[in-house]
């Protein structure tokens, strides 16, 4: 996701590059117009729709291009400021409840599987972070399922060097800070996100490998918060 996100990156930035250039020498009789009624809205637009390709939640990134959408349609007078006002409401009841949807169709057998571990009846251990900073650094140790917390703080966990033998559950909460996840390296990482204004990021390598390795599950509500996985 990261590469396909820096090539339309680039490809967005040599297109502007060249239309520039085609305005600046006139060349071909073309007269480009940067600067239309509602330009400023493409500043919303286009880092949105490029976000889409990221792997974290992309509930924001809907909310965005939709918003810049209508102030585009708003500023050409396609649509008035009084139809605005009453679009708002339905539209993001509408966008809220196709992204649980798309979610629930998704994560369905990964919910199952986070459940199953979540009711074995097994001790979790509780580390939270709340107005403060909080450091988790566990050395050859087994990782076993964890409650790990962010409120209004940040959470570091460090497990680049525990062993994990079976699949195991970290539940994860953040609202109004964060949580950063070192994981092991011989280990399939799996996420599933209920986020509102925040999300998960997933950036380890072993998350594309073997199914068979052992799974760590990211189990992450996040509320104005994020969680990173690395």
């Amino acid at each position: 996701m990261k590469n396909v996100k820096s090539i339309l990156w680039g490809i967005f930035l040599i297109l502007m590059g060249v239309l520039i250039g085609i305005d600046a020498f006139n060349l071909f009789g073309i007269d480009i117009n940067f600067f239309f009624d509602g330009w400023w809205t493409l500043i919303i637009i286009i880092p949105c729709a490029i976000d889409m390709f990221k792997g974290r939640d992309k509930t924001l990134d809907i909310i965005g291009i939709l918003i810049g959408v209508i102030l585009l349609l708003t500023s050409r007078d396609i649509l008035k400021f009084e139809d605005l006002l009453k679009l708002i409401l339905p539209l993001g009841f509408i966008i809220i409840g196709f992204t649980l949807l798309l979610k629930n169709r998704k994560g369905g057998k990964i919910a199952r599987e986070i459940k199953k571990i979540n009711e074995n009846g097994l001790p979790r251990q509780e580390v939270g972070a709340t107005f403060s900073k909080e450091n988790l650094n566990l050395d050859n140790q087994v990782l076993q399922s964890m409650d790990l917390s962010a409120s209004f703080g940040k959470l570091n966990c460090n497990f680049q060097n525990t062993t994990v033998n079976t699949d195991i559950v970290l539940n994860v909460n953040a609202s109004f800070g964060s949580v950063e996840i070192i994981a092991p390296k011989d280990v399939k990482v799996v996420v599933k996100s209920s986020s509102m204004f925040g999300g998960v990021s997933n950036k380890t390598e072993s998350s594309k490998q073997n199914n068979e390795l052992p799974k760590i599950y990211v189990n992450a509500v996040c509320m104005f918060g994020g969680v990173d996985v690395i």
